[in-house]
């Protein structure tokens, strides 16, 4: 048994934007034509108008623009409008996936759900919040070395005192959340020996945004995870959009939530 979920976005109780209405609207913009879009479908061209008419009755400026005359013999183009749209619903539609996979992290235990339910609306102000599974637990004088999995066969390490780990009740194979401040995150393109005590977990960086004196990292660790680093640009001069890499973050600094 699996949990799974359609995507959609609506306004005024109507079906607005889907997956299948999406590409249409990506065909468009490929080919500059409703008709060569709707071949690419392998729909009617009648079929393809009426859900163009559909969008643009719903939406708040229009999504097309029609050429007429010219060099090319007129044809379609999508608005700016219409590429916000495009770039919004591949946004949420990835935020909705993640939060779907988290589901299946139950399997068919509706108790194991509700509990991975609890823990997904956890708020804090940390950025970086994933769900994992402890896996064991190594007494360490006063503190325990905790070994977590992450979703996608990723693991990682904790280091929280004995008492926060009995006070909480921490038991193996629990559910619980890895919480990291984005400060506390370095992307580096290849890990050092001189770091073996972090913890490594490889990736891709997807955006590099700055702001101010600080870069703003988004790294993807796998189809379901994905870490904020904030880090000063002189740190970053050897990253770029795309490149393998890897994140490095302290045992310590890395904070238990359920």
């Amino acid at each position: 048994m699996k949990i799974d979920g359609r995507f959609w976005l609506t306004k005024k109780g109507q079906n607005f934007l889907g997956a299948g209405r999406i590409e249409l609207l990506k065909q468009i913009d490929k080919t500059g034509s409703i008709n060569a879009a709707a071949k690419e479908m392998k729909m009617s061209y009648k079929a393809a108008w009426e859900r163009i008419n559909g969008m643009n009755a719903l939406s708040d400026q229009p999504l097309i623009d029609r050429l007429t005359g010219g060099r090319g013999g007129g044809g379609t183009k999508l608005t700016p409008y219409a590429h916000e749209l495009i770039t919004t619903f591949h946004r949420f539609n990835e935020l909705h996936r993640q939060f779907i996979s988290r589901f299946a992290e139950a399997g068919d235990d509706p108790e194991r759900l509700a509990r991975i339910l609890n823990r997904t609306f956890l708020t804090t102000s940390a950025r970086n919040q994933l769900p994992a599974t402890l896996l064991s637990i190594e007494e360490f004088g006063l503190n325990g070395i905790l070994t977590l999995s992450l979703t996608g066969s990723l693991t990682i390490q904790s280091i929280i005192t004995l008492k926060s780990i009995r006070s909480m009740g921490l038991t193996i194979g629990c559910d619980l959340y890895v919480i990291i401040k984005s400060s506390d995150v370095s992307i580096v393109a290849s890990p050092t020996q001189n770091d073996e005590a972090m913890n490594y977990l490889q990736g891709k960086v997807s955006r590099i945004e700055s702001q101010d004196e600080t870069d703003e990292i988004i790294f993807t660790l796998n189809d379901t995870n994905e870490l904020i680093a904030l880090m000063n640009p002189k740190d970053t001069k050897q990253l770029f959009e795309g490149m393998n890499a890897y994140a490095l973050i302290s045992p310590k600094h890395i904070i238990i939530g359920l």
